[in-house]
């Protein structure tokens, strides 16, 4: 009797569709037949994970795939100018590939280099300070056969700015295995412990407390564990976590190994986005780095039972994977819709194991934390929030790039220090995060208060909490400013393009509630809208915040909403002067005898 084949396992299938992608520039019926075959899947269910994903092709998208980053901050830059140069001399539009088959142009949102703009992505290396001139002499070696990485380079880090050095944390030298070596006196209780009294918070966004995320972790028995870094750095304006894996890989894999000492996980993998491809060998050659030297593998530095390795997978183009069980789902081969937390990951997460998910900078702050030691790192910062805080800088400054400051600093500070140019509006933690106005600039730089919360009583009007000079803001990671001369509503717009582009589709909320509220947008942009599309902008932000299922949609409209509470009179203007509508036409005026009139006309014709 024939033995049936084991299907392969589905964790390695976006892995799979890379290696095709790739090679074949596009992922074809016959491949899609084979995987169908070796995975044990339906097409609908492959077409769908294909489909799902951005940098996954059906057909073919040129020798040479070309994204060029269409974020606000870009197109504030050289991004038209760069947009017509290419396909000036490539001799397509976007959105299509050359008959030859050599180019193919499309655009894409934030790739992690906003303080490099215009930049661009050639088959995953990346290009950056795009001009005219540099555009026309990169097509032309490329035409000559030259190989991109010979016209290539990693990004600069640009660190513009840290404390001194005995209050530095992150952007110091660093010795591969220092904080390890300190787990050979500490048992798993006291490394978490440790982490708890840190006041470690996550830094991604979210600020769940990390001590108490590893002890969930811990807690949970199982036979198997997982750690997985989230280094799906999507959120446009943030490139801390980029730096970081450039200059300290090392850093973030010793992360992963006190956390997977801590927790009792054995496997683990870095959750890379796609635009990062250019990084994923510098990774990897350190991870290989570490198990020559002991410092991953089977008992590490002689600790028995301290098993650890991790590998890294690829993301292939999507915002909402950087939700954790989104990402998680991502990684098992499917899409990457989030999940209603029936169980959280520390308790059911990777295949179904506990899962303990932070992200780069998160992972990166514990072995510092461990080598400085506790009592330094709390008289940092401030009492709630200690230790120090990479932000991701641009837009409208003379010294966009990462700084590291000491939380607590005071914006108006913040801000001379990236010597902003008249600065108006700052969108404050990426697109998902909250707008700041001049009020705001008194404000400090922090990790634990968000002020300007949002009430969502129905019973009475959207409004915002009294703003205090004395109430911190809570720090994401970017920073993007904008000056009086910027467009609030183009921002706007492109920040709602990137929303209604970027929702997984999953629940109705997110899907369709972006989707309208773009679409007041255009039509405040027209010239078309009046006081009742404004509070529709209101009342439909709160649906989708509430009713949404991840954390995209519940902060999809946060912007937005900063925008009217803050910038009041720029929609009033818009409201009463930038119309094509004809004021001079009373509409309440001509129906006011419409009774009279009707009943003129009734007596006359009878």
């Amino acid at each position: 009797m024939e033995t049936l084949k084991k299907p392969t396992s589905r964790t390695s299938l976006m892995s799979v569709l890379w290696d095709i992608q790739k090679k074949r520039r596009f992922i074809n019926h016959d491949d899609m037949t084979k995987i169908c075959h070796e995975f044990d899947i339906s097409r609908m269910e492959l077409e769908g994970v294909i489909s799902f994903y951005h940098f996954y092709h059906r057909t073919h998208a040129g020798k040479y795939t070309i994204y060029l980053n269409n974020s606000i901050v870009s197109k504030h830059k050289d991004y038209d100018l760069v947009k017509e140069a290419l396909e000036k001399e490539v001799g397509v539009s976007f959105g299509k590939v050359t008959e030859d088959k050599m180019f193919g142009l499309f655009e894409t949102p934030c790739i992690g280099l906003s303080d490099q703009e215009t930049s661009a992505l050639i088959n995953f290396e990346a290009f950056t300070n795009l001009s005219q001139k540099k555009v026309k002499n990169i097509i032309a070696k490329l035409r000559k056969g030259e190989s991109i990485d010979s016209i290539s380079k990693i990004p600069k880090n640009n660190i513009r700015y840290t404390p001194e050095n005995n209050k530095t944390v992150f952007l110091k030298k660093y010795i591969p295995g220092s904080a390890l070596k300190m787990l050979k006196k500490m048992k798993l209780d006291e490394v978490i412990d440790y982490v708890k009294q840190s006041k470690l918070a996550g830094r991604g966004g979210a600020f769940f407390p990390t001590g108490l995320k590893w002890q969930f972790c811990k807690n949970n028995k199982a036979t198997q564990k997982y750690v997985i870094c989230n280094a799906d750095e999507g959120e446009p304006g943030t490139f801390k976590d980029r730096v970081l894996m450039n200059k300290y890989p090392g850093l973030l894999i010793e992360g992963m190994a006190m956390a997977a000492y801590a927790v009792g996980a054995t496997k683990g993998a870095i959750y890379l986005r796609a635009e990062y491809f250019y990084l994923k060998d510098k990774i990897e050659d350190k991870i290989k780095e570490f198990k020559e030297k002991g410092l991953l593998g089977n008992d590490i530095l002689g600790i028995k039972n301290f098993d650890f390795d991790l590998y890294v997978h690829m993301g292939a183009g999507a915002y909402v994977c950087g939700e954790e069980t989104a990402l998680i789902h991502s990684m098992e081969g499917k899409r990457g819709e989030p999940s209603i937390k029936e169980y959280f990951p520390v308790e059911k997460g990777f295949l179904g194991k506990p899962t303990l998910v932070n992200n780069v900078e998160t992972l990166c702050s514990v072995p510092r934390i461990f080598e400085m030691g506790i009592k330094k790192w709390l008289n940092l910062g401030t009492e709630e929030t200690p230790g120090t805080k990479l932000i991701s800088v641009s837009g409208d400054c003379k010294k966009p790039g990462i700084y590291e400051i000491e939380w607590g600093m005071k914006l108006k500070d913040f801000l001379n220090l990236i010597e902003a140019e008249n600065p108006n509006f700052i969108l404050y933690n990426g697109y998902s995060g909250e707008c700041l106005s001049k009020i705001d600039f008194n404000r400090e730089i922090s990790g634990e208060n968000l002020s300007s919360k949002i009430d969502y009583d129905p019973k009475k009007p959207l409004e915002y909490a009294k703003i205090m000079d004395t109430v911190g803001v809570r720090s994401g990671g970017s920073f993007m400013v904008f000056n009086k001369e910027r467009d609030f509503l183009s921002i706007l717009k492109n920040i709602s393009d990137f929303f209604v582009s970027e929702s997984c589709g999953i629940c109705v909320p997110c899907r369709i509630g972006n989707y309208l509220l773009r679409k007041k947008i255009n039509k405040l942009l027209l010239g078309h809208a009046d006081e009742k599309d404004l509070n529709d902008i209101e009342d439909w932000s709160i649906i989708i915040k509430r009713a949404s299922r991840c954390g995209l949609g519940q902060t999809s409209s946060t912007a937005l909403l900063c925008t009217l509470k803050k910038f009041p009179e720029v929609f009033e203007k818009i409201l009463t002067e930038n119309t094509d509508i004809n004021k001079a036409f009373d509409l309440n005026k001509a129906v006011k005898r419409y009774d009279e009139i009707i009943e003129e006309i009734e007596t006359t014709y009878g």
